[in-house]
């Protein structure tokens, strides 16, 4: 019997040699490793030699199958939209655009939720939507109402029967790194899905194009491109936690969307109004700063939002709200950013008291205001503000962000005039 057999343990017809004893310990601890490994195994995958438990990777798998699934129910509720432009508008010996953007249906009665952009400025909306049985059906589309600030847009379509619909949820409960779905139309691509993750949440320091608007983006790496604007981006569970609205057309991986909850508080206004009647107190807001802080003689290690400027004769100086007031608290809700009492303002409504806390000097105080319809008439950046408005922000204070950014085209050749060159920036797809 060879000598290296001896030395590990039983032979091949298992007796023992000289050294059986020897033989035999070793082949009990052999026997005892291997058990261990395979309870180990059994557990974690542990493979023998390796000193970690290995994934089966299970949980990758069934959310996988979650997003397979999840796009498949969705899809019956996106729908494709197609505009023309009116023919008044288009210049001698020049072709009428088209453009081509998403959708998604959220009433069985045929209302759809799509970006403002995305039927700007058209004559005709068409829109597109896959029956139970595969094949596409075509309905003439009414604008309901539009909101330019919230780039929302609510349409409405008679159908012969009731349309599927998507759950709206909230985006609150989304995180970064969370997973998201995104379904429209990209270059036409009908019903077209992209996955990806949330890269970050509450993305307030971007202006699509030079755009001021009421905007709290959620920031993301799930591809968009022209086309995808207006359609849903879903969470796991197959609801609609945000819009698809704009991409960085001169990187990757780069995409924003509104959140489903700025949505929820338009729609009920353009069904009603055809607009949205933002509250208005008539003052301009920062976020407070150092150098805010050190331009209007405050207490550097304050906290709040701080009124640079208020309108004469609005309703915020009616009752009596100063330049270098800090605003710290409305109806008894902490304010902390200037973008979140702008749109906590607007959305309050007209003709809605708001109670504002602050301090003045140095000393709390209390003031009630009661809010008015935003004015029609566009007065000067520094003074138009509905609890804040366009252009507040200091000359040469735009960030990186701004710069690169533009609102997506509906279309490779919609009314934007295409796809963005590189320096455009953000897009609205």
């Amino acid at each position: 019997m060879p000598r290296l057999r001896r030395g590990i343990g039983l032979d091949g017809g298992g007796k023992a040699g000289p050294m059986g004893w020897t033989r035999f310990g070793g082949g009990i601890k052999w026997a005892v490793l291997a058990c261990a490994l395979g309870t180990a195994g059994s557990a974690g995958a542990r493979t023998p030699g390796k000193l970690w438990l290995e994934s089966q990777n299970r949980a990758v798998s069934r959310q996988h199958s979650n997003i397979s699934e999840v796009a498949r129910k969705a899809m019956p509720a996106v729908v494709s939209i197609t505009t023309r432009q009116d023919l008044a508008e288009v210049a001698p010996g020049e072709e009428p655009q088209r453009g081509i953007g998403s959708g998604f249906i959220i009433h069985p009665d045929g209302y759809i939720l799509t970006s403002a952009h995305v039927v700007d400025g058209a004559s005709e909306v068409t829109i597109s939507i896959r029956s139970a049985n595969g094949y596409v059906e075509e309905f003439p589309a009414t604008v309901v109402g539009e909101d330019e600030r919230t780039d929302c847009a609510l349409l409405k379509v008679d159908a012969p029967r009731k349309l599927p619909v998507l759950k709206l949820a909230s985006a609150s409960h989304v995180g970064i790194a969370d997973w998201v779905v995104v379904i429209g139309n990209p270059f036409g691509l009908a019903h077209s899905v992209t996955v990806g993750v949330v890269s970050y949440v509450g993305r307030t320091d971007v202006t699509p194009n030079g755009r001021d608007g009421d905007f709290d983006y959620l920031q993301m790496d799930a591809s968009i491109n022209p086309g995808n604007s207006g359609g849903p981006v879903l969470d796991l569970h197959g609801d609609v936690v945000a819009v698809a609205n704009a991409v960085n057309v001169s990187g990757q991986g780069i995409g924003f969307a509104i959140p489903i909850d700025i949505a929820k508080t338009v729609i009920p206004q353009l069904k009603a109004h055809g607009r949205m009647r933002r509250g208005w107190m008539g003052i301009s807001v920062q976020d407070f700063s150092p150098e805010v802080a050190q331009a209007f003689n405050l207490d550097p290690r304050g906290r709040g939002v701080v009124v640079t400027d208020v309108v004469e004769d609005g309703p915020a100086a009616r009752a009596g709200l100063r330049t270098g007031d800090v605003i710290l608290n409305m109806d008894r809700l902490s304010v902390a950013r200037a973008h979140t009492l702008r749109w906590q303002v607007a959305a309050r409504g007209v003709g809605q008291r708001i109670r504002l806390q602050l301090r003045r000097l140095g000393r709390p105080m209390t003031l009630k205001v009661k809010l008015e319809d935003l004015p029609l008439v566009e007065a000067p950046p520094s003074t138009l503000a509905s609890g804040g408005t366009p252009g507040e922000r200091a000359a040469g204070a735009r960030s990186v962000l701004e710069e690169l950014l533009s609102p997506v085209p509906s279309t490779p050749s919609g009314r934007s005039g295409g796809i963005p060159k590189a320096d455009e920036g953000l897009a609205a797809p």
